[in-house]
């Protein structure tokens, strides 16, 4: 298996260096080849050469890798985030990595800001449209810095997209043990791209006989996620609601420290990392939580058929958070390397 690694800027580049490290104990423990290779991608590369992305970039990450591990991306010195939005959203639109998957699960009750909350009651599954949307980038501004400044900006939806995204959801809570789906849209106001919404989850539902289809506005949604989260197997939904509300699911499991994320094109490769800021300020300071890079390589290894390994990494920062092992912003007192250097040992003692 070979490994693109683009470990980003600030913080990134800590908890990125950990999950190298417990793929690393992975491969060891369960006799694999990882063949990792450092991309030097981010704010210094861009600093230094101008460059974002080279020429090439997407397509050798397409051909010649099996996988991307990304860490944060962002740079105070590149304050319009030029490189940060040409590597992420390049990639996936290049890459056309159409499934954003992100797992909502409570590994602990004490983690969740909800009260009388347990593992039973958060254990979802979010799929946002990942290449379609308001991110396409369709609009523009007429007299800007003006008082008559006009600024559109819209939203696009293909039936392709819509369709391919539903049915990955579908698919993927039949082939996972989910009895059910929600599909999340705003189609009593924005009533022409979100009928199509409606009209393809309809559809696409008509195939999955033994999975229940449901249907929230996505104001209601928001509300049910912190009122009653148990009811949630699978939501699917378009590109800017999924971006809000995975935050939201990150929040109910614990915080962005231990958020996963996989940017997905089935059989093809594709791009996993986690959810939170390259946070300049803590860079260097050995406190960011590298469990969301390291569950993220968890979810890498599950996609390319190391469902084994991927259950390993799982099991073992269950256990480091069980023991009260963590980095402050989940109630921890250990730092970056420690904590994963526990999840290595985990590892190594639980197989």
């Amino acid at each position: 298996m070979r490994v693109a690694v683009i470990p980003g800027d600030g913080i990134g580049k800590e908890v990125i260096g950990e999950a190298v490290r417990v793929l690393g104990r992975v491969a060891d423990v369960f006799g694999r080849t990882v063949a990792i290779e450092q991309i030097p991608w981010g704010a210094d590369y861009y600093l230094q050469t101008g460059v974002t992305v080279p020429a090439n970039g997407f397509a050798m990450l397409r051909d010649e890798f099996d996988a991307v591990l990304v860490g944060a991306l962002g740079d105070p010195r590149v304050p319009d985030h030029r490189h940060a939005r040409d590597i992420l959203l390049g990639m996936r639109f290049e890459l056309d990595l159409y499934v954003n998957y992100r797992p909502v699960v409570l590994f602990e009750s004490r983690l969740c800001p909800l009260k009388d909350r347990t593992p039973a009651d958060i254990d979802m599954a979010i799929f946002r449209e990942n290449t379609e949307g308001v991110y396409v980038g369709v609009g523009g501004r007429v007299k800007p810095g003006t008082e008559d400044e006009i600024a559109i900006q819209e939203e696009v939806n293909t039936w392709k997209g819509v369709h391919r995204i539903v049915r990955y959801a579908f698919e993927w809570a039949a082939s996972h043990g989910r009895t059910r789906v929600c599909m999340s849209d705003k189609s009593n106001a924005m009533a022409q791209g979100h009928a199509l919404w409606q009209r393809v989850f309809r559809d696409v539902a008509l195939e999955f006989s033994g999975v229940q289809a449901s249907h929230q506005y996505i104001d209601a949604l928001v509300l049910q996620m912190v009122r009653d989260p148990a009811q949630f197997d699978v939501i699917v939904t378009n590109n800017l609601f999924g971006d809000i509300i995975t935050d939201l699911g990150a929040a109910l499991q614990g915080g962005l420290g231990i958020a996963a994320s996989a940017n997905v094109h089935p059989g093809r490769t594709s791009m996993f990392e986690p959810v939170h800021g390259s946070a300049p300020p803590l860079a260097g300071k050995n406190v960011a939580n590298p469990m969301g890079a390291i569950l993220s390589a968890g979810l890498m290894l599950a996609h390319v058929g190391m469902r084994d390994e991927a259950g390993a990494i799982d099991r073992a920062v269950r256990r480091v958070i069980a023991e009260g092992v963590g980095t402050p912003d989940i109630g921890g007192t250990q730092g970056t390397i420690e904590v994963g250097t526990a999840i290595v040992n985990a590892i190594a003692t639980h197989m």
